[in-house]
């Protein structure tokens, strides 16, 4: 029988409310995807996120990570530098441990009328892409 593949979920928490949604979304597909959730990880916001997903990879149970939080649009450029910043780490972790991440962080520049119908949709496709990337081989090609 094949392993079942551990999941991780990091989500920030300063959206609290709709974060906790989009656990409840993110944990029940890793579910109907026959992933089991292994640890869940609540962060302050979205700078902390990286360094919980680095600790996380380190872990012999965790084959993959889901990320999950909103960067809403504000005064000033902060939520675009916060969100290259943080997507680009996150990038950076996939490819040193070799282990994928799903990254489901509405935004940045979200109005906070575009988060709720994101919130379901953004979950589960991390989930999706995180099962894909698990699943993943490297075709040959026919000589």
């Amino acid at each position: 029988m094949a392993k079942q593949s551990g999941v991780a979920i990091v989500l920030g928490t300063f959206h609290k409310s709709e974060t906790e949604q989009m656990l409840a979304s993110a944990s029940a597909a890793i579910r109907e995807r026959g992933m089991r959730l292994v640890a869940v990880s609540r962060v302050p916001g979205s700078y902390e996120k990286p360094l919980a997903v680095k600790r996380l990879l380190q872990r012999a149970d965790v084959d993959a990570v889901v990320v999950l939080g909103i960067i809403e649009r504000g005064e000033t450029a902060h939520g675009l530098v916060m969100g290259q910043s943080v997507s680009n780490a996150l990038v950076q972790l996939q490819l040193e441990f070799m282990k994928p991440i799903g990254i489901g962080i509405i935004g940045p520049e979200v109005h906070p009328s575009q988060i709720p119908p994101r919130m379901h949709p953004h979950s589960v496709a991390a989930v999706a892409a995180v099962e894909t990337m698990l699943r993943a081989t490297v075709d040959e090609p026919d000589l």
